[in-house]
């Protein structure tokens, strides 16, 4: 090997679906944009849809400084330097306290060198450090509220590399329009794709997320999601206090916020109605007793409750009561939030999909817990809320601009055939 001349240089290589999946052009932009120079050793590209490539980059900067920030950028793209050192560590120094320099996660698969051997990390997740027990070769992500005095977690980023995800070699949804949010999208076709997605989720033994907000019972389409229930394609269920209480107030009031949910009309004192409805609810005991009493009839929170759905509410400084079922402190709401997508439950499965309905903050939140394979589907009028959860994915995310009682309507018939 040559090494560029005039250049300080590090040798890096990439395996994989790099090309597809957009790595190996990323890698040579960073490079150049960074103010370095590269030249390309070996490119072996696989022959079938199965195989990985393989490339060997040598990387020049004009000082160390640069190639390391150049190393560090690399890294984060999957890219491993030659004569990779193994992870180095500290303990955390105060409870909820990471040490300095600690490696910050993104929520692509990730691995870390220990002790000469790559250790995938668990429970991947962005915006963690990466927490190691040593003895047992494991690693995981490690949120703040968890870090506690004397565990070693990963600091800099030698030993570090992170999985791009590769484009899928079908064209189905996830992979040909996961880029573009669009209020021009054929509709029909999509939803028909996003159907067969859940039950290929379903056929390989995940559950399938909801995350809804209120409008899902404004606009009608409570009796479209409480039907995908039914027909077993919703294992979890996040929502916040409002959901929840304009679907009882539609069950025992026929409105939501006063506003008939058949003819659309104001209802006279309509208005009060969430509040009585909080105050029913609240003096049942909470949600379940309701419904075990044949107090609470129909509606999506029923549905939820008979059908087995693990149902996590997690609650704001706006809720009116808030009902009893409602997680106010939210540490708490995260973890139990964590171990429904990782499946905490032995009769739960970790979930494999995602559904985001009309809810731009809670879908948010929801979308900074996902490992990056769980296919995304985000459906708001709102084509800003649609971008910004589009956003936080490669392939596995599909953007809808359109009414969630249209597509909910739609996605169940396309279940029902």
């Amino acid at each position: 090997m040559t090494a560029i001349p005039g250049l300080h240089t590090a040798l890096l290589s990439l395996e994989g679906h790099i090309i597809d999946s957009m790595t190996l052009p990323r890698l040579l932009d960073l490079v150049m944009d960074l103010g370095g120079n590269f030249e390309i050793q070996e490119l072996r590209v696989g022959k079938r849809k199965t195989d990985p490539s393989t490339c060997r980059i040598e990387v020049g900067a004009p000082d160390p400084t640069t190639l390391d920030e150049i190393v560090r950028r690399a890294r984060e793209l999957g890219a491993v330097a030659a004569g990779e050192e193994p992870i180095r560590t500290l303990p955390v120094p105060a409870p909820g306290v990471y040490p300095e320099g600690f490696y910050s996660t993104s929520n692509l698969p990730t691995q870390v060198l220990i002790d000469g051997t790559w250790v995938p990390v668990e429970r991947q997740e962005m915006d963690c450090a990466i927490a190691v027990d040593r003895e047992a070769r494991r690693a995981w992500c490690l949120p703040f509220a968890d870090a506690v005095p004397g565990q070693e977690v990963v600091v800099g980023h030698t030993g570090v590399r992170v999985q791009p995800l590769e484009r899928s070699r079908q064209a189905e949804v996830f992979s040909f329009m996961s880029s573009e949010v669009s209020a021009e999208k054929p509709k029909q076709l999509l939803i028909e794709q996003i159907a067969q997605g859940m039950r290929e989720v379903r056929a390989a033994g995940q559950g399938i997320l909801v995350v809804a907000g209120p409008a899902v019972v404004h606009t009608g389409a409570a009796r479209a999601l409480s039907r995908l229930i039914e027909l077993g394609f919703v294992q979890a269920l996040f929502a916040g206090n409002a959901l929840a209480v304009h679907d009882v107030e539609a069950a025992l009031y026929g409105t939501a916020l006063g506003v008939s949910v058949t003819s659309g009309l104001p209802i006279e004192h309509g208005h009060e109605h969430h509040m009585r409805a909080v105050n029913r609810v609240r003096a049942a005991g909470g949600l379940r007793p309701m419904v075990e009493r044949g107090e609470l009839c129909s509606g999506i929170m029923r549905s939820a409750i008979v059908h087995g759905v693990e149902i996590v509410l997690g609650g704001s400084v706006r809720d009116d009561g808030p009902l009893p079922d409602v997680v106010t402190e939210m540490t708490e709401v995260q973890r139990r939030m964590r171990e429904v997508i990782w499946g905490g439950r032995r009769d739960h499965p970790a979930m494999g999909m995602a559904l985001m309905l009309s809810t731009m903050l809670h879908s948010i939140a929801t979308g900074n817990l996902l490992p990056a394979e769980v296919r995304t589907v985000c459906v708001d009028i709102n084509p800003a809320v649609v971008t910004k959860l589009a956003d936080r994915g490669t392939w596995q995310s599909v953007g809808l601009v359109t009414d969630v009682e249209s597509f909910l309507r739609q996605l169940a018939e396309a279940l029902e055939r």
